[in-house]
């Protein structure tokens, strides 16, 4: 392809771009191919000559298009939202044009210093205190593991990434039952392993699921008299299942005790803090962590992936993860190479979509959107509570709920189903106490009140249909 035929396609996928937003109200939310349907139109071997690009898309639409699900669909209640707010796409398409690779200072000057700005920028945002710094991640799950690693480290006195893990005893890492798979994972892959993941039981006396202080110190007190080695403590702020958070103090307060590094997973929740009224029942406290996680690519509209770890004191995480071959080294004055805080050497110029986000909508635009969906969410809760044949599982926690209605976990799974084969809303399932439930987030970006408050006709008329 010659750049003019680029500049012409860039037009035309621009407009098809705005106006599949426009229309994606007309399309079902999840995709409704059959497993195999894509991967049989697809050629079994790669073509030999150059094909026309008027070829290609006429094929992208016909294949692709059929087999996506619109995440960027207003009426997208399953999982956590992965928003994409116009100005973050064109940012992207700017990065993506200019397909730097940002891994130190010097191959790139403008995306290291705009990700410290941004960071910054959200910092004061989120009401944290002055002098955490932090870092842009590509997703939870690598600040997640970026932290077991830093716990890993600091247990064995950083002799783990030198000598190995043999020897060194069964270091124990703790956190919520309710926690995200993506602590098993990370324990995985650092060595721990899953047996040394101490889950606590979560709470059921309140509306947080919170871990139990009690369970967890006495957990780790039996491991240390046992002759394992306490690690470090996970907390959740905003649980994928249900919501679920940790009361800070008391686990803060264990982890001073026993001298441990404590991670903070907030991927959705940590966004709705940039509204100061929702500070005080989730927030507070927080600055004490080592470490804390939230997704901007998810609740607050920057295209994915964008995810950002703060941390209290670097110095840790970095005597974990530098490391400094010669051709890696920078001359001349004091800089941050942003991938010496970071698993990957090579990395996007993330900072770039945050900085056109925040600027097109200003926080108190952002803070608007979040506001609306806590409340849409907790009125739509209202709306079905009182349906008959329904049930309120878990209360609103900002805009997260779930609900049964009548009859077994079989009945549950067949009315999602037949909920996402319709097509006009799309959720998801989850387990509860032992019985599955049904899961309803609020959280996509363009969504309208009309948009949420219908999905409960859609709920009951299925309901009905299958009754």
């Amino acid at each position: 392809m010659q750049w003019d035929e680029f500049a012409d396609w860039g037009k035309k996928i621009s407009d098809w771009a705005a106006e599949y937003h426009l229309t994606l109200r007309d399309r079902p939310v999840r995709a409704q191919t059959q497993a195999g349907e894509i991967a049989a139109q697809l050629p079994p071997s790669p073509p030999e000559a150059p094909e026309a690009m008027e070829t290609i898309m006429a094929d992208f639409e016909r294949i692709v298009m059929p087999g996506i699900t619109h995440w960027q669909h207003p009426r997208f209640f399953a999982y956590f939202p992965a928003n994409a707010a116009p100005p973050s796409m064109l940012a992207d398409m700017l990065v993506t044009t200019i397909a730097a690779q940002c891994m130190l200072w010097q191959t790139s000057p403008a995306a290291t210093e705009m990700e410290g700005v941004m960071i910054d920028w959200l910092r004061q945002a989120l009401g944290l205190p002055d002098g955490m710094a932090g870092v842009i991640q590509d997703s939870a799950s690598s600040a997640t593991l970026s932290a077991v690693l830093t716990m890993r480290e600091r247990a064995t006195q950083w002799r783990g990434n030198r000598e190995g893990l043999s020897g060194q005893g069964r270091l124990r890492i703790y956190c919520s039952e309710q926690v995200h798979s993506s602590i098993d994972r990370a324990c995985w892959i650092a060595g721990i392993g899953q047996d040394n993941l101490v889950k606590i039981c979560a709470g059921t006396s309140g509306h947080a699921y919170e871990m139990d202080p009690f369970e967890l110190s006495d957990r780790i007190k039996e491991d240390r008299k046992a002759g394992h080695i306490p690690a470090g403590i996970i907390a959740i702020m905003g649980g994928t299942s249900i919501g679920a958070y940790d009361f800070h103090e008391p686990v803060l307060e264990i982890a001073q005790a026993e001298g441990l590094y404590t991670h903070l997973d907030a991927a959705w929740a940590g966004s709705a803090m940039i509204c100061p009224e929702y500070r005080a029942q989730f927030w507070s406290g927080v600055e004490r962590y080592d470490s804390i996680v939230f997704n901007p690519h998810k609740w607050l509209g920057a295209q994915f992936d964008c995810s950002v770890q703060f941390l209290r004191d670097p110095s840790q995480q970095l005597n974990t993860l530098r490391i400094e071959p010669e051709y890696l080294k920078t001359s001349g004055g004091v800089v941050t190479n942003y991938s010496e805080w970071t698993i990957p050497l090579g990395r996007r110029f993330r900072a770039l979509k945050l900085w056109f986000l925040i600027r097109s909508y200003g926080l108190e635009g952002l803070r608007t959107r979040i506001r609306n969906h806590v409340n849409w969410a907790q009125e739509l809760c209202e709306v079905i509570r009182a349906l008959d044949g329904f049930e309120i599982v878990t209360e609103p926690i900002l805009s997260i709920f779930t609900f049964r209605c009548e009859g077994d976990d079989a009945m549950q799974q067949r009315l999602v189903d037949a909920i996402n084969d319709d097509g006009r809303i799309y959720i998801t399932q989850g387990m509860h106490d032992g019985a599955k439930m049904i899961r309803f987030q609020v959280g996509q970006f363009d969504c309208t009140r009309e948009d949420v408050m219908m999905a409960a006709d859609v709920i009951r008329e299925i309901r009905d249909a299958l009754a």
